[in-house]
């Protein structure tokens, strides 16, 4: 036997079973908030499966708008009701797969070792806060969120001025890190994962808005098997018990 042939072989066989190793790939679009937990739980799902999970992380808004201009995705996951409502609305979801699957909470976070001497929401308007970045909150979640509770504490007109539009919850938190920005109200999930912030207020569950993230199918998934595999994964104990290591509070 012509070892060398033989040899060659079977590297071409490992070549090929590298390859061929996943069943299907199934595209994950959701929120950035989400990034540290989805990871661990899309690792722990593939060291179990034959399905290789990918993701596309960034805001609510952007994920819905690139969803409508025809992204090939399979999943969503967002971070507020009304980017899932604005897909249903055009049908582009599988609506009986709909769950809502995560809450959580807003924080006031400043650098951790600012100055600026904020312990209270009133502190944001005071003359020693200059930046305060938040998700946009035209269109962010996180910062729709934001300026409803601001609303409502009667402070959205003195905040307004210092507000510094992000494209996400993670760059909010980023401004704050960086200096460039001295405050942000992001996630308590958020806060918790920064070495470089500090939570200078919790908002009271029963003070803020209500934080819905919702998870369903899209309607021209792909992968609707192993779609729907890995969102029934997502609604499991397993990945329940990752998202509270995390922080968030699941539905």
């Amino acid at each position: 036997m012509n070892f060398k042939i033989l040899g060659c072989v079977l590297l071409l066989n490992l070549a090929w079973n590298g390859v061929v190793a996943w069943s299907a790939t199934v595209t994950v679009f959701a929120a950035a908030s989400l990034t540290d937990s989805l990871k661990e739980i899309a690792r722990d799902y593939q060291n179990q499966s034959h399905d290789k999970i990918v993701f596309n992380l960034a805001g609510s808004s952007t994920l819905a708008r690139q969803i409508e201009e025809g992204a090939p995705a399979d999943i969503f996951l967002s971070a507020d009701e009304e980017q899932m409502d604005r897909l249903a609305s055009k049908g582009l979801i599988k609506k009986a797969t709909r769950k809502d699957l995560l809450s959580n909470s807003l924080v006031i976070v400043v650098g951790v070792e600012s100055q600026a001497g904020v312990h209270s929401p009133q502190d944001l308007a005071g003359a020693a806060v200059k930046r305060i970045a938040l998700g946009d909150p035209r269109a962010v979640p996180i910062g729709i969120y934001a300026k409803a509770y601001l609303q409502k504490l009667n402070l959205w007109n003195a905040v307004q001025p210092k507000v510094v539009a992000t494209e996400n919850v993670r760059a909010a938190l980023a401004a704050v890190e960086s200096g460039d920005a001295d405050a942000s109200l992001v996630y308590k999930t958020d806060a918790a994962i920064s070495k470089k912030v500090r939570v200078a207020f919790e908002v009271p569950p029963g003070d803020g808005p209500k934080i819905s993230e919702p998870v369903a199918l899209l309607q021209e998934s792909p992968q609707p098997e192993a779609a729907g595999r890995f969102l029934e994964y997502l609604e499991s104990e397993a990945a329940a018990r990752v998202f509270m290591k995390f922080g968030f509070n699941v539905r």
